[in-house]
């Protein structure tokens, strides 16, 4: 799977939706320090290390290559909706309108897809193994988006924790030409900077009076510097985007 930062520099975002959520909480400003990887290598088996943007996009590419396969899936699903009559959980957590619930179930890969595609907007916190692929994720919510301000400290990236020896995987999260995959640690960051919140008359006319859909809808144009920092060296990448 192609992880949502591979997308945009590849000009592979099209409709995508997925990639369209990542940005639909950012307002205009500058926002340090996003979508951190941190990755190890020993012998072609990587310790990948992220903040909480990837979380997703780990469950949903493990679950695809889970497939019919059952596993142990334990977590949290967290979400605005409630989620009661959708979802086998174990216990319900709930504060200021945000529904946690934990999860502690056996489910194949298709059971847990069927998570991601129902429920995008929801934050899937989920941990589970498959053949040698093992995936932790924090069962808390993410911290909100904010601009960034002088002298705020790098954000640690230990949300989302994979280790894995498919370069697959690899190759979505790591995939600039620069980089041999036989590195010993790498750590890319990346700053979003919006500069534009562009609502087009097809988005007003899709919202309507409803407000909290137009911000849903409206696109967010910028730009994305990605800075990589592997076995001594560093260099950094630009790259524009509408999304």
């Amino acid at each position: 799977m192609d992880f949502f930062i591979k997308k945009i520099f590849e000009n592979n975002v099209g409709k995508d939706n997925l990639v369209h959520l990542q940005f639909q909480k950012f307002s205009r400003g500058e926002f340090k320090n996003r979508a951190i990887v941190i990755a190890k290598n020993s012998k072609n088996k990587y310790s990948i290390s992220t903040t909480a943007e990837y979380a997703n996009e780990f469950v949903r590419t493990l679950a695809e290559k889970l497939g019919n396969n059952k596993t142990r899936v334990t977590g949290v699903i967290i979400s605005t909706r409630d989620l009661d009559k959708e979802i086998d959980f174990e216990n319900k957590k709930q504060f200021m309108g945000i529904k946690q619930y934990v999860i502690n179930n056996e489910m194949n890969g298709n059971e847990i897809l069927d998570l991601c595609n129902k429920f995008p907007l929801s934050f899937l916190g989920l941990s589970f193994n498959i053949n040698g692929n093992e995936l932790k994720i924090k069962q808390k919510a993410p911290k909100s988006a904010k601009p960034s301000s002088k002298g705020e400290e790098k954000i640690s990236a230990d949300f989302c924790k994979l280790k894995t020896s498919d370069k697959e995987i690899l190759k979505g999260l790591i995939f600039d030409s620069e980089i041999n995959l036989d590195f010993k640690e790498i750590e890319i960051s990346h700053d979003f900077i919006v500069n534009e919140i562009v609502i087009t008359d097809e988005i007003k006319k899709e919202a309507g009076e409803n407000y909290s859909k137009l911000r849903e809808l409206s696109l967010r144009k910028g730009k994305i510097i990605r800075k990589i920092k592997v076995d001594g060296k560093e260099f950094v990448k630009e790259k524009e985007f509408e999304i």
